[in-house]
């Protein structure tokens, strides 16, 4: 019985023992998980390259160690981790949800800094490696701040009056400022949740809705334009047959900017605008070459519209900014006016900074007209940064976002610096290579406001710059200075150059302009009295451009901005400076026809097409029906009578034996006739406005008709 109790007693302090030992043995799994914890990179060694990885490990509120890898190069963020067990300095883990049972078994060496070991998928096995670091989202925050004062410097020595930045890193937005002022006079500050225009960066939330009408099966980015818009037509009409979505927004339509047809016009609806595009001079064939062009992006917009039975403005909210809770993103100037914390617009000019009028956008919103915060714009950047994913919510498939990032136009070119690839256009983005790294992003400028939206697609970081500067090179060179420092890439001086060169630019653009006026001929005079070159000028394109006369001096107006003239040389006049700036220097040069009228201007509006021709349009009266119905009658020559109609709002002319003709007003108090524009009409008139005849002016000579009176009724 003693013995009994004795191996009892063995048995149970054997028990005690190996429960301790048990304890002991489990208690390394914190100790050892504990150690893990953190951020590690490092690489897969594949045969021939190096598969970058990055792995973090981090302990749960119950202490079990849970981590998530990323892939950057395959665009797999944040992947999780699975089967992790940690035994002294052995370690495995595996990759939820990859085919092939994608596991890790690697050994932690005596630093406890870095893991090597064999990584095996689908039966085959390489080695791996991870080096412990520093958290990169806190040192990413730590070099953020730290740019305080190089931005503030750049924004004072670059004439920038306020700024707004955001960076993101993957899912997270790890960093939000303001710097300088959004409003001068009132010294409001800059802030991440201020309103400012984003101009052309609204090009890729256009494509973005295009996308998911795509995913849908109501488009198809290949197909041609005339499939969805069946009138649609350009003046080629070879490319108006082949030309696709796809190429309305990579800027290979073969069409030159045109701009000045749609700057400041409010007047045109976007079907007006895409209508005119049947009036507008190539210089190029289809996908020939980049030619950036903002009326194809509006076309690509109103096709939105089409495809999707309600606005652009609806569409994209509805497929873009509500699923990524941008509530305060807006389209239009004025509703930002109506904010508590928007950004006045200014210009740099002449020395200073200026504040200018805000410029409405409505027509063109497809291509430039939204307005938001840096605060909203991460949260666009997070969904292109993770295939397509915002929270739960997967708004793109990864190859839907995929095709949008794809360079499909080359940009000929050579890049003024090495660090910086030749770069291409996706679909609504710039693509390119910074310093060896894929960078995805696009600019915006107008009137007022600067900005840019950037991500490195496989580095994960993205940025959102704002600023209330027009045409400020800042955005460009902060974000590249602070890629330069987060990637650790040896740093390059881009803001300091730009302000040594600034002072030069200067001079050299003012030495430009002297020369630009040596090239006036002294001396001369217009061909005609002004008040001839006053009227209304016409292009079916364009549309009308009015030359004004008052006070003995000229000045002209197309979109609603009023520029004064002064007589350069010839017949050609130069635009003086005015409140909208925007056509100073800019030259007209009249044209006569072969009866010595002022029948047309042409103007520069398109620097890489021809100068465009305005044609004069006759006096306003000869469209008034009051007036053509006093035309109308009997006129007679030699005994026989011819008679004068208005059919609608068009004057007809009847000879007998002959077909009825159609008048067609022209300068001089003129009309031609529509089936034979040689020979023209123009009626005589008595010293109290009444006519009393008509002339036809034909190659051989001028013929006068006498009208006939009419005769009263007899109210025998």
């Amino acid at each position: 019985m003693e013995h009994k109790k004795f191996r009892l007693k063995v048995l149970i302090l054997f028990l005690i023992l190996f429960q301790a030992g048990l304890l002991c043995l489990f208690s390394q799994a914190p100790d050892s998980g504990q150690k893990l914890v953190g951020h590690w990179q490092g690489a897969i060694e594949l045969p021939g390259m190096k598969l970058e990885i990055l792995v973090d490990f981090k302990l749960s509120p119950d202490k079990k160690l849970e981590g998530l890898i990323s892939i950057p190069v395959q665009k797999a963020l944040d992947l999780r981790l699975t089967d992790i067990a940690v035994s002294e300095k052995e370690i495995t883990f595996a990759i939820y949800g990859i085919p092939g049972n994608a596991v890790f078994k690697g050994q932690l060496d005596d630093s406890g800094a870095k893991i090597s070991g064999r990584y095996t998928q689908s039966g085959q096995t390489f080695p791996f490696y991870l080096n412990k670091g520093e958290d990169p989202v806190a040192k990413a925050k730590n070099i953020l701040t730290s740019l305080e004062e190089t931005i503030n410097k750049a924004m004072t020595e670059l004439r920038v009056p306020g700024l707004a930045l955001a960076v993101v890193n993957k899912k997270d937005v790890i960093f939000l400022q303001g710097y300088g002022l959004r409003d001068i006079d009132k010294k409001l500050p800059m802030t991440p949740d201020t309103l400012l225009a984003i101009g052309s960066t609204t090009k890729a939330f256009t494509t973005f809705a295009l996308a998911r009408l795509a995913d849908e099966g109501k488009m198809n980015w290949d197909e041609p334009v005339r499939n969805y818009i069946p009138w649609f037509k350009l003046s080629d009409p070879v490319i108006t047959e082949r030309i696709t979505p796809r190429d309305l927004v990579t800027h290979r339509s073969g069409l030159p900017r045109h701009d000045l047809l749609w700057y400041n016009n409010y007047r045109a609806s976007r079907e007006e605008l895409v209508r005119r595009l049947a009036y507008l001079q190539f210089t190029a064939d289809l996908r020939q070459k980049f030619q950036y062009n903002n009326l194809m992006f509006l076309t690509a917009g109103y096709l939105l519209e089409v495809l999707n039975g309600k606005t652009w403005e609806d569409s994209v909210r509805e497929l873009v900014l509500e699923p990524l809770g941008m509530t305060r993103t807006n389209f239009s100037v004025s509703i930002s006016q109506q904010d508590e914390d928007y950004a006045q617009p200014y210009l740099y000019r002449d020395g200073k900074i200026e504040n200018i009028p805000f410029r409405q956008l409505t027509n063109m919103g497809p291509a430039g007209s939204i307005n938001s915060t840096v605060r909203e714009m991460a949260n666009w950047v997070i969904v292109h940064l993770n295939s397509g994913k915002f929270g739960e919510k997967q708004l793109l498939p990864p190859a839907s976002l995929e095709d949008l990032h794809l360079p499909y136009m080359p940009i000929a070119g050579t890049p003024v610096t090495t660090y910086i690839s030749p770069a291409s256009y996706a679909l609504g983005w710039f693509v390119d290579y910074y310093r060896g790294h894929q960078r995805v992003y696009h600019g915006g400028n107008i009137d007022g406001f600067s900005a840019l939206v950037s991500f490195l697609p496989q580095d994960g970081y993205g940025f959102v710059v704002l600023t209330n500067r027009n045409g400020s090179v800042l955005p460009d060179l902060l974000l590249q200075t602070i890629t330069d420092k987060l990637l650790e890439l040896e740093p390059v001086d881009w803001i300091g150059e730009a302000i040594k060169n600034q002072a030069q630019a200067e001079e050299l653009g003012k030495k430009a302009g002297e020369k630009a006026a040596a090239r006036r001929v002294a001396g001369t005079r217009p061909s005609h009295p002004l008040t001839d070159y006053a009227g209304t000028y016409f292009h079916p394109g364009y549309g009308e451009l009015k030359v004004n006369l008052k006070d003995g001096k000229l000045s002209f107006t197309y979109n609603e901005i009023t520029t004064p003239l002064e007589h350069w040389h010839y017949d050609t006049f130069n635009g003086l400076k005015s409140p909208d700036p925007v056509f100073e220097d800019t030259r007209l040069t009249f044209q006569t026809d072969p009866n010595g009228r002022v029948a047309a201007v042409t103007v520069p509006l398109e620097p890489a097409a021809d100068e465009i021709l305005f044609k004069k349009r006759p006096d306003e009266r000869f469209y008034d029906p009051q007036f053509l119905k006093k035309l109308t009658g009997s006129y007679v020559l030699l005994n026989q009578a011819s008679t004068v109609s208005l059919q609608g709002n068009t004057l007809t002319f009847y000879v007998p034996g002959q077909p009825l003709y159609e008048l067609v007003p022209d300068l001089g108090d003129e009309f031609y006739l529509k089936q034979a524009p040689l020979i023209r009409v123009r009626f005589i008139f008595g010293p109290k406005g009444e006519v009393t005849g008509l002339e036809t002016i034909q190659p051989n000579g001028v013929f006068e008709f006498k009208k006939m009176e009419k005769k009263e009724p007899d109210k025998k």
